[in-house]
């Protein structure tokens, strides 16, 4: 329930705070005087738009504040989703800054708007004259239904299913648009991919290949340079191995004769040793060297092979090529396996519809079972608010669409007149008949919804009265139930109050403001007998005043 409210520097009002108690809450004052301003601020604090022309001295800072006991609300499921910190009573903030610029902040932890209305819903239902059009809205009629019913963890049950299914759907949707355009790739794809598989590449193939080619345009060079190297090792008078064989047995000779001999005879050895090595390769690749013509063209046209594919696919390596056959591969086996996915992706689909149609079907028993319980409390109530002849023709039809509450088509039909013809409630209902209505539905989902807060906003304009005094009792009903509050024109709603709250303009400073001030026993007196005379107040109206309270 709303604890407090607090604003500063907002329209008309300087600074004002005022403690709200349970029950049934009245707020009086005459035309003019404020009332509106007040709503206003708490729609602002609430997560409504804001501009500069809220704030009542554009240089300083617009605050509104709200305290609100949540203990009873099992709330503490949103706190944590949202990221907030959880408190019995919650201080909810606005500041509009001389900028323009606003901020929101819950138990001091900085919101956005779209969190403040998410947590609005859960705390506050303002109801002003317009919004009795809501009566016409599809939704608004199902909350009716639903609230009766006790469909809400069926509903619950149903959003997730919903969820999950929508989800799957465009999984499915996703898959096929994916098929189609693939599809239309297929032949070109395949070519490629045959193309690129027949021609089994290997990553290093082309850098081998590039070097057997070379040795083979430059044979007669490579032979006669191996020739040549060969007689420069071998030869018997100048060859390098007959030279190295003459010094090694020279130094051999004088190695005995020092460490620094000894040295130089084996470094000798050592080289003599790796040119008997070199010249055995040598003798090997000389004798290994011929040209084959057929070997030379088969490379070439190998490697020209592997040059079109690459500048077909737009890389310069076999590393890339193959990347290109791995990519092509992916797209050739998904079409070729698109009719498994989609199969079952399409199962899926089947089985959450299942058991979705299940969950539609308990909501829509539930619905219907409840439909004479909701026509019979309606016509009751609207009984006693002077609408004798009010009738409702309410009626469920099950199709085969999901929507987002269940499968179910809603027929919400009205007809105030005895013997009238039933039609929608915006097409036949008055604006006094919708504003009694409403207040029904209310009264109904007060019962059967845990609703912390609900304010009124001169829901009894129109009716005066007897109509009057069931209004007011049925307020005192609902406050049972929830805090109420009513700002109202009529003396007998007032007097039905447990608390009651005067809006008055004042001067100050040759300055015009709003104020908020709860009333004392003697003032309510006084400002009933004025609700029900005017501004000079007769002994009649005083006596009549005391009797409405007592």
């Amino acid at each position: 329930m709303l604890s407090q409210l607090s604003i500063n520097n907002y329209a008309l009002i300087n600074q004002l705070s005022i403690d709200f108690s349970s029950g049934l809450s009245i707020i009086t004052g005459e035309t003019g005087a404020g009332k509106s301003i007040l709503l206003g601020a708490l729609g602002l604090v609430l997560g409504n738009r804001a501009d500069l022309s809220s704030l009542k001295d554009t240089s300083k800072k617009c605050i509104v504040e709200a305290k609100v006991a949540i203990s009873n609300y099992n709330l503490q499921d949103f706190f944590e989703e949202v990221d907030l910190d959880y408190e019995a009573e919650t201080i909810i903030r606005r500041e509009i800054l001389p900028s323009g610029k606003s901020r929101a902040f819950i138990n001091d932890t900085p919101v956005t708007l779209s969190v403040l209305n998410e947590l609005r819903v859960k705390l506050i239902d303002v109801h002003s004259q317009h919004q009795t059009m809501q009566l016409s809205d599809t939704n608004f009629q199902f909350s009716i239904l639903d609230a009766l019913a006790k469909n809400a963890p069926r509903i619950a049950s149903y959003k997730r299913g919903f969820a999950q299914l929508s989800k799957l759907k465009r999984e499915l949707l996703k898959l096929e648009e994916k098929q189609q355009e693939a599809n239309k790739q297929y032949d070109y794809n395949l070519h490629l991919f045959k193309e690129l598989e027949d021609a089994k590449i290997k990553v290093d193939e082309q850098e081998v290949l590039e070097e057997k080619l070379e040795k083979l345009n430059n044979i007669e060079e490579i032979k006669d340079n191996l020739a040549e190297a060969l007689e420069l090792t071998i030869n018997e008078e100048i060859g390098i191995q007959n030279l190295l064989n003459t010094l090694d047995n020279r130094l051999s000779k004088i190695a005995l004769f020092s460490k620094e001999y000894q040295e130089l005879s084996a470094r000798i050895t050592s080289v003599k040793i790796e040119i008997d090595d070199v010249v055995s390769e040598l003798e090997d690749a000389n004798e290994n060297v011929e040209f084959n013509p057929n070997e030379a063209e088969e490379i070439n046209d190998r490697l020209q092979l592997l040059y079109n594919l690459q500048k077909k696919h737009l890389v310069n390596s076999n590393k890339e090529l193959l990347a290109v056959f791995e990519e092509i591969s992916e797209k050739v086996v998904a079409v070729e396996s698109a009719d498994e996915f989609i199969n079952k992706k399409q199962k899926e689909i089947d089985s959450v519809s299942e058991k979705l149609d299940k969950v539609a079907g308990l909501i829509t028993k539930a619905r219907t079972a409840s439909i004479p319980k909701l026509n019979k409390q309606l016509e009751v109530l609207l009984a006693d608010l002077g609408m004798e002849n009010a009738r409702f023709s309410i009626k469920i039809k099950p199709t085969k669409n999901y929507f987002t509450n269940g499968k179910d088509e809603l027929e919400f039909l009205f007809s105030a007149n005895k013997g009238g013809n039933f039609g929608e409630l915006k097409k036949v209902a008055s604006g006094g008949e919708l504003s009694r209505i409403m207040l029904s539905v209310k009264t109904i989902l007060s019962e059967n919804t845990q609703l912390p807060t609900i304010i009124f906003d001169e829901i009894d304009t129109g009716v005066s009265g007897e109509v009057s005094n069931k209004i007011a009792a049925i307020m005192q009903q609902m406050s049972k139930n929830m805090q109420v509050i009513a700002i109202t024109h009529l003396p007998q709603i007032a007097a039905k109050g447990n608390s009651h709250y005067k809006v008055y303009k004042a001067e100050v400073n040759g300055v015009t403001t709003t104020n908020l001030k709860q009333l004392t026993a003697e003032e309510r007196v006084k400002e009933i007998a004025e609700m029900l005379s005017g501004k000079d107040i007769s002994k009649s109206a005083l006596i009549h005043a005391k009797e409405l309270l007592n």
